[in-house]
């Protein structure tokens, strides 16, 4: 039983145990995957495989591509949360299975190839989001692949090799475009530039790079023509919000320091963070091999791009993190091949004193301001999570060489149990959708539907299949969308809602989910009628108002 032999099978099982399995076990965090399950919903409602609406409203904030998938998920799979998520699971794998194919191109040895793709798979950052309704498991997998091809096309040695990895670079650039936007063309620009430059082959990534320019074009001309004979108006806003302000505009969404993201490298590479230091010591000591400089930029000026960048999110970086893989991987094979144990036992330490500092976190806070009110099997499974990753952190202490994939096992049962195991005062607070379900016959019922909050209506949007929820005093990132003529009626005031729920509690039953966490939605709260049918969860409430008669 070898591993070149096992290696495959075991991480496809890995997918389906720790991406697959937990995509259904909790409900829908708020706003960003409550926004997406509903985009993705209301292009299955409407019809319209063009233009990015939200509940109603144009929403322009990001291009067509990433919602296709997240609605054909909910085609395929029900529009439930395994079938909103799917798609960020699928496009996780498939990155996991690139990162297996290039270091096998790369590196040309089974068992580093499996390092490469175990590693990327367990990075926190990647498995945390596989799970997780969002764009960018779904960018990161087209940044990766265009790259991917860069390198195969660079390292061909026939011509029809490198004109097929050339146009699946264009293909994937295409894509990306169309799922977050122009970024996907600069990566790979970024780094084939300087590369080719040094290697002496500019007049070829010229002559290539025009096929590449030439299937990105087919791919994505068309929706882009369609989106601007629909919404003329789409390309101003998206270049400009989505671009220029966010990355230059002195008041850019997410603002950080330029160094926000130096840190962040380290923490979402846990449980393989210690091995950080030696795998860089690696890569400077083969710094005159060209596939290491090519990984190097590869990672390194993505990240530098990212850093200067006044919006910050930490997801944005993840494209950065195949290459580190990629690196960490031969890193971790070579110790273990050379029976060098000190980084591997130093790594096997670093992540039992985290996770047993974490424990003895928990069993304080429970002590003196517990997290968990009264929720013994949550606070179980957050338990063993803990004592999973203690437990493979001492495995690899007492047998790095044997044992060095024991990281692996913690993220995974991490992943697989952490959703399951928040408190409830996460779970009424963050995820609605949740609340809303346990009352959907009621709100069913309801002719009219309102709501304060942006993530809770988006949720009670795609529980009842309605896009039709009024928002009351909120606007956010539909402020432009609500600019419309078509959108009038939609966002009402603090002056407007007593009457406009009179007329509306005239044709029918009003349902109305509020957020009522602070003193500005308290004052909300205070300005609707007290007769309502009213249900209480965390900071969220549910109110259902009977019909009057005129």
């Amino acid at each position: 039983m070898t591993l070149n032999r096992w290696a495959i099978p075991l991480l496809i099982l890995g997918f389906v145990l720790f991406y697959l399995v937990p995509l259904g076990t909790h409900g829908l965090w708020i706003p960003d995957e409550s926004r997406y399950a509903q985009i993705g919903q209301q292009i299955l409602v409407d019809g319209n495989w063009v233009t990015p609406h939200f509940m109603d409203l144009r929403y322009f904030e990001k291009p067509i591509a990433g919602y296709w998938m997240i609605a054909i998920g909910q085609a395929i799979f029900g529009e439930n949360l395994f079938g909103v998520r799917i798609a960020s699971a699928v496009a996780t794998g498939l990155s996991v299975w690139l990162a297996y194919a290039v270091a096998r191109r790369l590196w040309n040895d089974p068992r580093k190839s499996f390092a490469c793709a175990l590693v990327y798979m367990t990075f926190g950052l990647i498995a945390g989001q596989a799970g997780y309704s969002n764009l960018d498991p779904q960018f990161t997998w087209w940044v990766n692949l265009s790259l991917a091809a860069l390198w195969f096309a660079i390292d061909s040695s026939t011509r029809r090799e490198r004109a097929i990895s050339w146009a699946v670079l264009g293909f994937a650039c295409g894509m990306g475009f169309m799922t977050k936007g122009f970024l996907a063309f600069l990566l790979p620009v970024l780094i084939a530039l300087p590369y080719m430059i040094w290697q002496k082959r500019f007049v070829e990534m010229v002559k290539y790079g025009l096929l590449a320019m030439l299937v990105a074009a087919l791919v994505s001309l068309p929706w882009v023509l369609a989106v601007h004979a629909q919404e003329p108006d789409y390309w101003r806003f998206f270049f400009w919000h989505e671009h220029i302000r966010r990355f230059a505009g002195e008041d850019a969404q997410h603002g950080r320091p330029w160094w926000f993201y130096l840190p962040l490298m380290v923490v979402a590479s846990l449980p393989w963070a210690a091995l950080l230091p030696v795998t860089f010591k690696d890569a400077w000591r083969n710094k005159h091999q060209a596939k290491v400089v090519f990984v190097l930029l590869w990672m390194l000026l993505p990240l530098a791009l990212f850093s200067l960048s006044k919006g910050k999110l930490p997801t944005y970086i993840m494209p950065c993190l195949l290459p580190l893989a990629l690196l960490l991987g031969p890193a971790l094979i070579q110790r273990v091949e050379q029976a060098k144990t000190g980084a591997l036992r130093f790594n096997a330490l670093v992540n039992l004193l985290l996770a047993s500092v974490a424990l003895l976190a928990l069993i304080y806070f429970q002590i003196k301001k517990p997290f968990y009110d009264n929720e013994p099997q949550h606070v179980a499974l957050l338990v063993i999570v803990l004592l999973t990753w203690i437990g493979a952190g001492a495995l690899q202490l007492w047998r790095p060489l044997k044992l060095w994939a024991a990281p692996a096992l913690s993220m995974g049962v991490l992943v697989l149990l952490l959703p399951a195991s928040m408190p409830s005062s996460v779970v009424h607070n963050k995820m609605p959708d949740q609340f809303v379900l346990e009352h959907l016959a009621e709100l069913s019922q309801a002719k009219t539907l309102l709501s304060n909050d942006l993530g809770a209506a988006s949720a009670l949007a795609w529980r009842l299949r309605r896009p039709d929820v009024t928002l009351y005093n909120t606007q956010g990132e539909v402020k432009y969308g609500l600019t419309y003529d078509d959108a009038k009626g939609k966002s009402i005031g603090l002056a407007e809602v007593g009457p406009w729920l009179s007329a509306a509690r005239q044709k029918g039953p009003v349902g109305v989910v509020m957020r009522v966490k602070n003193s500005d939605e308290s004052h909300e709260m205070d300005r609707l009628p007290k007769d309502a049918q009213r249900y209480d969860e965390g900071n969220m409430v549910i109110l259902i108002f009977p019909q009057i008669t005129p």
